[in-house]
This record gives C-alpha cells, sequence and structure tokens, in this order.
C-alpha cells in the first residue's frame, strides 16, 4: 500500500492502523526518511530505544549474521509489549535489499511473530528495489516514498526551529533564508541552529534583511575552499585561480595546504565509512561536507580511492613543511601541489 499523499502520511503517522504490520519509509531526503521514521516508532512502541522491545539492524548486520533478520522478527517481546524491528538500509546494494524483501514477504504472509512491527528505513529505492515491489503491493505494509521539502515546507520548518529559541524572521528575511536554504531536512535543520545561535537565543529578536547581512554573506566557497575542490576534482585551471585569488586576499601558503588537507580528510573519511557498509551520500554528510557542494563532493568520492589519497597525504605533509621553511616561497609550493592533485584527479578521470 503506497501512501504518497502528505495527508496520508500525516495521519498514518500520528494514528497507524491496526492492521498494518510493517511499513517501508524511503526516499533521497535522508531528514525526512529519519524523521517520519522516528515518529512513526514512537507510535508502535512506547519505548522506541529500549533494546528489549525494539531491535535496530543495518545492511551489516543482514550480511554477516545469515538469518539475523528473521529470527528478530520471529522473537516476542521480553517486556511484554509489541516488539519492533527496525532495519536501516544504508547502502543500494542488491543483496542487503533482497534479504529485506525475503523477510518482509515472510512477515506480511505471517510465518513470524504477527505482534511484531518491521519498520524499513531506506534511502533513494529505484523501481527495481525488491522490497520496495514487496511493500508497495502489499496491503499490511504502508510504503511511503519521501520527496524533497517544497519551499513552503522549508518555511515552515526555520520558523518552527527559530521560535523554539525565541527569535524570528520578518517575511522579507525569511524568504532570503528560504532561498538559501537546500531542501534536504536534515541539512536545513542544522542551519536553523546556525541561525538562531547568530540571532541570539531568547534574545526575542525579530531580523530583517539588513540584520542577516554578515550571516548570508559568509560564504563557504571562499577562494581556498574552492582550491582544494577544483584541485580534487581536476580543474587544473580553477585550482590555480583560486590559489592566486587567495594569494592576493592574504591567504599564504599554509592555510592553502590545510585547506587542501581538509579536503582530503573529508574524502578519507567518507570512503572509510562507505568501506564500512554506509550510503555515499550519508557518508558525505557524516563528513562534513556543505550541502552545495555535495553533487561535486560524490563525484570525486565515486572516482578516488584510499590508496590514491595516501599517496596524496605524503606530499600534502612534504609540502606543509616546505612551506614552514624559511625563504621558501610557500604561495608556489602550495600551486604546485594544487595542480599536482588536479593532475591526479584527471588520470583518475575525474
Amino acid at each position: 500500500m503506497i501512501l504518497s499523499r502528505r495527508p496520508d502520511i500525516e495521519r498514518f503517522l500520528a494514528r497507524p492502523d491496526p492492521t498494518i504490520r510493517a511499513a517501508l519509509i524511503y526516499g533521497r531526503d535522508t531528514g525526512v526518511v529519519r524523521d517520519r521514521a522516528r515518529q512513526l516508532a514512537q507510535q508502535v512502541t512506547d519505548r522506541p530505544d529500549d533494546p528489549f522491545d525494539v531491535a535496530l539492524l543495518t545492511d551489516t548486520d543482514l550480511t554477516s549474521e545469515t538469518g539475523r533478520l528473521e529470527g528478530e522478527l520471529a522473537a516476542q517481546s521480553l517486556m511484554g509489549g509489541r516488539r519492533l524491528v527496525w532495519l536501516r538500509l544504508t547502502t543500494d546494494k542488491s543483496v542487503p535489499d533482497k534479504l529485506a524483501a525475503e523477510a518482509l514477504t515472510q512477515h506480511l504472509a505471517g510465518e513470524l511473530n504477527t505482534e511484531a512491527f518491521f519498520l524499513i528505513e531506506a534511502g533513494a529505492l529505484g523501481r527495481e528495489s525488491g522490497v520496495r515491489k514487496v511493500g508497495e503491493k502489499a496491503p499490511a505494509c504502508a510504503t511511503l516514498p519521501c520527496y524533497e521539502d517544497e519551499a513552503g515546507d522549508v518555511a515552515r520548518q526555520i520558523r518552527e526551529g527559530l521560535s523554539k529559541d525565541g527569535v524570528g524572521l520578518t517575511s522579507e528575511a525569511l524568504a532570503m533564508v528560504v532561498a538559501r536554504m537546500p531542501k534536504e531536512r536534515g541539512v536545513v535543520r542544522q542551519e536553523v541552529e546556525r541561525l538562531a545561535l547568530f540571532l541570539g537565543p531568547g534574545s526575542g529578536m525579530t531580523a530583517t534583511p539588513k540584520d542577516l547581512e554578515s550571516f548570508l554573506g559568509v560564504e563557504p566557497e571562499a577562494s581556498l575552499a574552492d582550491a582544494a575542490i577544483n584541485a580534487f576534482g581536476g580543474r587544473l585551471a580553477d585550482a590555480q585561480s583560486g590559489l592566486r585569488r587567495a594569494a592576493q586576499e592574504g591567504e599564504a601558503g599554509p592555510a592553502a595546504i590545510r585547506a587542501l588537507s581538509q579536503h582530503l580528510g573529508r574524502l578519507r573519511k567518507t570512503l572509510t565509512l562507505t568501506g564500512n557498509g554506509a550510503g555515499l551520500q550519508e557518508a558525505a554528510k557524516a563528513s562534513g561536507v556543505f550541502w552545495k557542494n555535495e553533487k561535486e563532493f560524490l563525484r570525486q568520492a565515486r572516482g578516488w580511492s584510499l590508496s590514491d589519497l595516501d599517496l596524496v597525504q605524503g606530499e600534502l605533509l612534504a609540502a606543509d613543511k616546505a612551506c614552514k621553511t624559511r625563504g621558501t616561497p610557500d604561495h608556489l609550493i602550495a600551486e604546485r601541489l594544487a595542480l599536482q592533485i588536479a593532475a591526479k584527479a584527471r588520470r583518475l578521470k575525474l
């Protein structure tokens, strides 16, 4: 059963139909997926954080322990409440999807604990996804596709988030902030928290566009950040231009090396997380990638490997040491390093 209209989804999350024994919540906006899954979990069980009532599983649990998912769905609640089996599919790999689809089919057929509720939380599932096919066809499974928030949804989230801290925006200022926000709920939440701190929690301030000039004027795509992104993306001329612009703005070589090193660190963390089973987009967010850079960063993460980054790491350390040597033209060292990284990226077909 598919629930795609917002009123239907909100009614179901507020009061789930008792005949529904499973739910599949999926979509590209992981923030919306996570919020709706948490809301439903709170309706299913009084203790969503209690390990005696809730079994929280991931892709790794499915592939590393044969039959683990079916075992959890067959088990009875140790505390006498309704048992919740909560599965988070964080990758788009076919094996976890297949195993989840098989377990969902068994559960809906009544072969396991019929009193258990099976909640599946996933990313953007394609039409070929087995678990999506099972969930959409089964009357006892609520399937909730999550799409990006509209501008009105973002505005409501901003107003509600700021009001909790006793601050607000004029209609003109709200329009400005909404225009600058992504439509990914988790990122919006973080930006609203940052804005509330800027305005002063509890200050009662209602900010105007002029009040927000310094807040909105600080862009993360500064010259050094641009140079680092372009270097690892294989754009030699743009990387060189960014470094020269930074030099004109007074940024010395060590700062440029630091920006390159930070970008490498985010790539390394992302690849490490994906190697441990996390989805690429989720791993990028966990690595602190700014939402405006996400598309390019994901492209780079698909091209670089940990072994490639290890080679660059040695060059970064050598360049950093050279930049701090007295009399060394540090801006030239940083520029040469950025060009070397860009050349490597091009060889990786980036």
